[in-house]
C-alpha cells in the first residue's frame, strides 16, 4: 500500500485507531481522544469462546496465528528442501512427544532447529486430538505466548482472558505446542507449561538461553550440524550444481571448521552461486570477443564448451576460509541493487525487514517479494512471524560496513499513517509489531524524538487492540520516554493514562494507580478538564469498596495429567493406569457389600506398577472422547475375572494358583472373593478387561451355603467359589451366593 501525499497524508497521519476489547471481567475502550478507559463489562457482553477441535500443522516456516498477512511470506530455497539427516532425531523428538514429554532444542546458531520443528510439527499431526498449534516466539512473552496459544485454539476474538480463566481454558487443550525461537525462560517458562497440563511442548529457543533448573519439566535435546555427506549434498542441491573435485575439497575445509552447521553451506552455496555468475561473465565476454575479432588469430581453444567453461572457472579463486567463516559483507556485495536497499533497511531497523508492500513507500522498490527472497535464499534473511529478519550474526557482521543513510527517515511518518488506516486488519499490525519497534529505536538512536511521539501514539492503541499487549507496553514505554525529552506534559499524561490501562489489564493495581496519579497531576498542570475527569473515573474504579481489581489469581502447577493420546493403531491393549484398577475394585468392593447388606472390613493394597510401563505416557487417559475405538468384549470361560477386575501382567513369570482361578463370575460373590485379596489375580487363559467399562450391578440373590471347597485343576477353573488360605490375604467374607457361569457377553446373570 503505498503512501499518501500532501493534506491527505496530514489527515491520515492524525487518525486513531479506536475500538474495545474485553480482558478478564473488564469492557476497555481503546484509542478515544483523552485516553484508553476501562470498566466493568456487563455480564451479557462477555464473549464465550468456543474450542477449536483440531489445529492442522502450517507449511512452510514456523509463524503463528496470522502470520500469512498480506502476500505469502516468501519462502526460501533451502525452506523447500528435504531435511538431510535428520531422521534419526525426527524419530526419536516424535517418540518423546508421544509420551507427553516436552522438549527443548538447544544448538548453535545456524544449527537448523526451526527448519526441524517445521519437520517435527508435520509429522506429528496425527499424535493429539487437538493436533499441533505452531507459535512464534520471537520478541513474545510469556503472556503474549499463552494468549496466541488460546487465539489458536480458541474462536474468541478481542477476547484476552486473565490468568486464571485462561488456565481454566487451556486446561482442556490437548495438543502439540510447537514454538520457534521461544525468548521465556525460568519462572515464565515453566508458568507457560503449568497453564497448559495437557499440551506437549516442542521448543527451540537461542544459544545463550540459560539452563533448565533441576526440577524443570522440560529436557534439553542438542540439535548437532550435519554430517560430511549431507553437507555436499546440501551446498550441492543449493548450488544447482555437481561440485568438482576444488569445490569438494573446499567444503570438506568448511564442514571441519564450521562443524557442520547448515547455515553456513546455504551462505557456501550462495558464494558458488556468485562465482558462476562471475565465471558466465568470462565466458560471455571470450565469446563477444570471437565475434568482434573473429578475422584475428586467436589462440586454438577446446571445441567442446564444458571443457572451456571448466577452464575459465579455474580462474575465478574460491572464498578464503576466513570469508567463508564471516561470509555476510561478501554476501551482501553480490546481491541485486533491490536486495541490497532492503538490507540496508533491515540494518537500519535493527535486523527486521518490513513486509513487502511497505518497501516502494520506504526504499522505492517495486519487487519487494524477489528482494526478501534473494536475500533469504543467500542465507542473511529468515522467514518468522510474518516478516522477515536477518539470520543470526549477520546484523553485527554488517552494521560497520553498512551504514543506515537516512533510508529509515520517513518510516515512522509512513508506519504511523498505516496502522491508524481503516483498510489493515489487527492481523497485520500484530505481524509488523517487531519492524514498529525497530522504527521507534532507530528513529530514538537518530534523535528524532517527536517522530516517535507521533508513531506511538497512533501504534500504542492498534497493538492493545491487536492483543499484541508485550509490544503495546514496550511502545508506551518508547513513547513516554521521547516525550519526556521533547518536554510536552500533555503528551507526558497521555503515556501515562495509556500506560494505567495497561497495568489494569495485567492486573498489576498499584502501578495503575501511581500511573494515573502522575497523569492527573500533569493534565491538570495542563489545564486538560475532559483528561482530568477520565483519569479520575479511572482512580475511582480502582478505589471503590468491592471492585478492587485483584492481583490475579496464581495458577497452581498441578501435577501434569497425561490426556494426549497416540493415534489409535499404535496404542496398545495392554496399556492401562493402575490407578484406575484401584478405583474399579473399590468400585465393586461397594456394590458387593450393598447387596450382601454385610460390614465387612476390606483392605485394597497399593498396586505396584508394572515393570514394563513408564509413569506420564499420553496413553494413560481418563476421557472416554479421546478418539480412540473401545475395546471389544470376547468371550470368557467361567473361570475369568470380572469386567472391573484388573489382571496380572502377562510376563510376571508366576503360574496360577488355585486361588487365582477359584472364582471368576460376574456375581456378586464373585467380586467379593476377587476382591477379598490385596492383590487382584486373573486366570491363565482370560483376557485383560477394558477398564474403562463401567462394573454391571446384579440383582441381589438370596445368601446360599457354599459348597465344600475343593482343589481346582490349573488347566481347568471351577466355577465355584475358593477360599484362600495364603497369609497375605484377608479372611473371605461369608457367606458367598452361589455364582452362575459368565456368559460371553457382559450382561447381568439371572438370579437363581
Amino acid at each position: 500500500m503505498a503512501q499518501p501525499s500532501g493534506e491527505l497524508r496530514q489527515e491520515a497521519a492524525a487518525r486513531t485507531r479506536g475500538g474495545e476489547l474485553v480482558s478478564g471481567g473488564l469492557l476497555v475502550g481503546v484509542g478515544a481522544p483523552d485516553g484508553s478507559e476501562a470498566r466493568p463489562c456487563p455480564e451479557e457482553w462477555r464473549p464465550r469462546p468456543r474450542r477449536i477441535e483440531r489445529s492442522e500443522p502450517a507449511r512452510g516456516p514456523l509463524g503463528g496465528p496470522g502470520r500469512a498477512v498480506g502476500p505469502l511470506a516468501m519462502g526460501a530455497g533451502p525452506a523447500d528442501l528435504p531435511l538431510l539427516d535428520r531422521e534419526a532425531d525426527i524419530a526419536e523428538l516424535l517418540g518423546l512427544l508421544a509420551e507427553g514429554r516436552s522438549i527443548r532444542l538447544v544448538g548453535q546458531a545456524g544449527s537448523g532447529r526451526s527448519a526441524l520443528l517445521s519437520a517435527v510439527a508435520e509429522a506429528s499431526a496425527d499424535l493429539a486430538p487437538g493436533g499441533v498449534v505452531q507459535l512464534c516466539g520471537h520478541r513474545r512473552t510469556g503472556a503474549d505466548l499463552l494468549q496466541d496459544l488460546f487465539a489458536a485454539t480458541h474462536h474468541a476474538p478481542g477476547y484476552r482472558p486473565d490468568p486464571g480463566q485462561l488456565a481454566g481454558h487451556l486446561a482442556e487443550v490437548a495438543a502439540v505446542v510447537v514454538i520457534d525461537g521461544a525468548e521465556p525462560s525460568g519462572d515464565e517458562l515453566e508458568e507457560l507449561l503449568a497453564a497448559a497440563p495437557g499440551c506437549a511442548f516442542l521448543l527451540s529457543v537461542s544459544p545463550g538461553s540459560p539452563a533448565l533448573p533441576a526440577d524443570s519439566r522440560l529436557q534439553d535435546h542438542p540439535v548437532a550440524g550435519l554430517s560430511r555427506a549431507a553437507c555436499l549434498a546440501l551446498t550441492a542441491r543449493l548450488a544447482g550444481r555437481p561440485l568438482d573435485v576444488a569445490e569438494k575439497a573446499w567444503a570438506v575445509d568448511l564442514w571441519f571448521e564450521s562443524e557442520g552447521l547448515p547455515l553456513r553451506f546455504v551462505q557456501a552455496a550462495a558464494l558458488l552461486r556468485q562465482r558462476d555468475v562471475a565465471v558466465d561473465a568470462l565466458v560471455a565476454a571470450e565469446e563477444d570477443r570471437k565475434d568482434v575479432f573473429g578475422a584475428v588469430e586467436e589462440p586454438v581453444h577446446h571445441p567442446d564448451p564444458a571443457v572451456r567453461e571448466s577452464a575459465l572457472r579455474r580462474t575465478v579463486p574460491l572464498p578464503s576460509v576466513a570469508e567463508t567463516a564471516s561470509p555476510a559483507v561478501r554476501l551482501a556485495e553480490g546481491l541485486s541493487e533491490p536486495a541490497q536497499a532492503v538490507l540496508r533497511l533491515a540494518v537500519a531497523l535493527g535486523g527486521e525487514c518490513p513486509t513487502a508492500p511497505h518497501l516502494p513507500a520506504l526504499i522505492d522498490v517495486g519487487h519487494g517479494e524477489a528482494a526478501l527472497a534473494e536475500l533469504a535464499d543467500a542465507g542473511l534473511a529468515v522467514s518468522i512471524g510474518g516478516h522477515h529478519r536477518l539470520t543470526a550474526g549477520a546484523l553485527d557482521l554488517l552494521v560497520p560496513h553498512w551504514p543506515a543513510r537516512g533510508c529509515a527517515d520517513g518510516a515512522a511518518q509512513h508506519f504511523a499513517w498505516w496502522v491508524g488506516h481503516g483498510s489493515v486488519s489487527l492481523e497485520q499490525v500484530a505481524a509488523e509489531a517487531e519492524v514498529v519497534i525497530g522504527v521507534l529505536l532507530a528513529d530514538r538512536a537518530a534523535g528524532r524524538h517527536e517522530a516517535v511521539v507521533r508513531l506511538a501514539r497512533a501504534a500504542a492503541p492498534a497493538l492493545a487492540l491487536a492483543l499484541r499487549w508485550g509490544a503495546w507496553e514496550r511502545v508506551l514505554q518508547l513513547g513516554l520516554e521521547a516525550a519526556r525529552r521533547v518536554g510536552t506534559p500533555a503528551e507526558q499524561a497521555w503515556f501515562h493514562h495509556e500506560s494505567a490501562v495497561h497495568a489494569i489489564c495485567v492486573q498489576q493495581p498499584s502501578r495503575a494507580v501511581a500511573e494515573l496519579e502522575t497523569a492527573l497531576t500533569l493534565r491538570t498542570a495542563a489545564g486538560e478538564q475532559r483528561g482530568v475527569a477520565a483519569a479520575r473515573r479511572m482512580i475511582e474504579l480502582l478505589r471503590a469498596e468491592g471492585r478492587q481489581l485483584p492481583a490475579g489469581p496464581t495458577t497452581v502447577a498441578a501435577a501434569r495429567g497425561p490426556v494426549i493420546r497416540k493415534i489409535a493403531a499404535r496404542v496398545p491393549r495392554r496399556l492401562r493406569s493402575s490407578r484406575r484398577r484401584r478405583i474399579v475394585l473399590a468400585t465393586a468392593a461397594v456394590l458387593t457389600f450393598g447387596v450382601l447388606g454385610t460390614a465387612a472390613a476390606m483392605s485394597l493394597g497399593p498396586d505396584e506398577p508394572r515393570g514394563n510401563e513408564p509413569h506420564g505416557r499420553l496413553d494413560d487417559v481418563g476421557d472416554s472422547q479421546d478418539g480412540l475405538p473401545p475395546v471389544p468384549h470376547t468371550s470368557t470361560s467361567p473361570g475369568a475375572p470380572a469386567a472391573g477386575a484388573s489382571s496380572a501382567p502377562a510376563g510376571a513369570g508366576s503360574s496360577p494358583t488355585p486361588s487365582e482361578s477359584g472364582s471368576a463370575s460376574r456375581s456378586p460373590s464373585a467380586s467379593a472373593s476377587v476382591s477379598s485379596s490385596k492383590k487382584p489375580s486373573r486366570s491363565p487363559g482370560a483376557q485383560e478387561s477394558d477398564p474403562a467399562q463401567p462394573p454391571v450391578q446384579e440383582p441381589a440373590q438370596p445368601p446360599v451355603q457354599p459348597p465344600a471347597p475343593q482343589q481346582p485343576q490349573p488347566t481347568q477353573p471351577s466355577a465355584s467359589p475358593v477360599v484362600t488360605n495364603s497369609p497375605s490375604s484377608q479372611p473371605t467374607p461369608t457367606p458367598t451366593p452361589t455364582a452362575p457361569p459368565s456368559s460371553g457377553t457382559p450382561s447381568p446373570t439371572k438370579p437363581a
